[in-house]
């Protein structure tokens, strides 16, 4: 971050919420007239070439605006965002849902992923044991996400799901100090997975080494989901033993 000045940063997270939110490219008019930058909308675009040359955003294909880069999104999970406080709720129903699954690792790891899947609107995974078996829940949550209309897309990912080699190449792939970890699409090599992302962690359940995490588009509730990751490894951990 210290190629960037704080009015730079300001605009690059709206940039990113606000992708986050619509799906859509964003521009320097829209940054103007929804966000308080306090600069003209020249202003904006001459910082958004900046950005552009600078790899935080890139070009879209349908439109003059930008979408943010990888390499913005995880500035922004492990520098800009903020993240929010999990709900009395959110915690209880978590711990009722799963605590009774103590007994049986890999039926608990599956009842978390399934939790996931719901929280996230995404697909919850989860992986257990030495022989890397494969967990999923909801694949109807992909179909409320404009970037897994193409069937291609879909078709790739459901293939992805299915192969626990990839799927531990894919864990592998996203390993960083932070104790919740990112993936994006682009590593991956394959241009029908572009628009996806995987965010996962390890958690070590009743002495198995396990994975948890879920896959979606790049455009999660990143301050909501990663904190209820966070709770649920230290949940799942304190059930386990």
């Amino acid at each position: 971050m210290i190629d960037l000045v704080a009015r730079q940063i300001q605009i690059l997270r709206a940039i990113i919420e606000e992708f986050i939110s619509t799906a859509k490219p964003v521009g320097s008019d829209t940054i103007d007239k929804k966000f308080n930058i306090g600069v003209s909308p020249a202003t904006i675009r001459n910082e958004m070439v900046y950005l552009t040359k600078q790899g935080y955003l890139q070009k879209s294909h349908i439109s003059a605006g930008r979408i943010p880069t990888p390499l913005a999104l995880r500035l922004y999970v492990n520098e800009l965002m903020k993240e929010k406080e999990l709900s009395v709720a959110d915690e209880v129903g978590a711990k009722e849902k799963i605590s009774k699954y103590r007994q049986d690792t890999d039926i608990l790891i599956y009842e978390a992923a399934k939790i996931l899947a719901e929280k996230s609107g995404a697909i919850g995974i989860a992986m257990t044991g030495k022989k890397h078996r494969v967990y999923h829940s909801g694949y109807a949550n992909l179909l409320n996400m404009p970037e897994f209309f193409d069937i291609r897309v879909m078709r790739n990912v459901l293939n992805l799901i299915e192969e626990s080699s990839i799927m531990t190449e894919i864990f592998n792939l996203g390993k960083s100090e932070n104790p919740v970890h990112l993936v994006f699409g682009k590593e991956l090599g394959n241009r029908n997975l572009e628009s996806v992302s995987v965010i996962y962690m390890e958690v070590n359940a009743a002495g198995k080494s396990c994975k948890l995490g879920v896959l979606g588009s790049h455009r999660f509730d990143y301050p909501y989901i990663i904190p209820m990751m966070k709770y649920f490894k230290g949940l799942i951990e304190e059930i386990a033993g």
